[in-house]
This record gives structure tokens, C-alpha cells and sequence, in this order.
């Protein structure tokens, strides 16, 4: 039986049964994809270099920095350029980790799922929210620093 059904099936126990049954597996099918979601989407991890490759970043699902990689090369910049491509670094690798949610979302729930797109574009609001350093100008094009 599809769907909610017509209140003469509804009342004929067998048909109540079996649409109580269905409706029970649909919700447990549900269940299993969400827990394989979160689970997928608990182990994501996302890294990501600034475009002077002065900085390796690595996030987690919910964009928190785990780890940090700099190279050589930030010892002829100054502490504010080394800082500016840390945060570059971060924001990129936070908007690959809410595009990565999405499709583990959409993967999981499918593409006509309301509950996909609605986790999908929370992540991405929590992941791409902008931090005290938009606005500010990234790291001198290679060459510049500190010489």
C-alpha cells in the first residue's frame, strides 16, 4: 500500500498492518542512511593551501583546524602575511569541507531529499561563515616579502 491510505483500507486490519509495517520500514531506512551520514560526514576532512604555498590547513566536519603545515618559505614574510595565508588556507579548506557534507548528504539521502539539501546548507553556513579576517588583503604575490 503507497502512501497514507483511504480510510476503508486504513480501517481493515490486515491493510492497517501492512501500511503500519511499510511505514515502519520506510522510517527505519531513513534512520540507517541518516547514521551512515553522520558518520561519513564525523571522519570528513578537508585541507587546502594558500595561493603562495606559504600554508597547509587541514579541518574537520565542522571546520575546526587539526592540523597546520608551514613551509620554509614563511621565513621571508612577515608574521601578518604568514597569518593572512594561515587564514586563506582555512577558508578554502572550510568551503571544500561544506561542499564535501553536501555531497555526502545528497549521496546518502538522495538529491530529491528535503533533509539532504537542509543539512547540506547548514553545513555550509556553519562552515563558510566569515571570520574577522574577510575583507583583508591576502599575502604579497611571491617575491615580496620580507626579501
Amino acid at each position: 500500500m503507497a502512501g497514507i491510505p483511504d480510510s476503508e483500507a486504513f480501517l481493515d486490519p490486515d491493510s492497517a498492518r501492512d501500511y503500519l509495517r511499510s511505514w515502519k520500514q520506510r522510517v527505519e531506512a531513513m534512520a540507517a542512511k541518516t547514521q551512515a551520514m553522520s558518520d561519513q560526514i564525523g571522519q570528513l576532512r578537508a585541507s587546502a593551501r594558500d595561493g603562495n604555498g606559504l600554508a597547509e590547513v587541514t579541518v574537520d566536519s565542522t571546520g575546526v583546524l587539526v592540523d597546520l603545515k608551514l613551509t620554509e618559505r614563511i621565513h621571508r614574510f612577515d608574521p601578518e602575511v604568514v597569518a593572512r595565508a594561515v587564514m586563506s588556507a582555512l577558508r578554502q579548506a572550510r568551503v571544500q569541507a561544506a561542499d564535501r557534507s553536501r555531497e555526502i548528504a545528497i549521496e546518502t539521502m538522495g538529491p530529491d531529499s528535503v533533509a539532504a539539501r537542509t543539512i547540506g546548507d547548514r553545513m555550509q553556513q556553519l562552515l563558510e561563515r566569515p571570520d574577522s579576517t574577510d575583507g583583508v588583503p591576502g599575502p604579497p604575490a611571491p617575491g615580496l616579502g620580507r626579501g
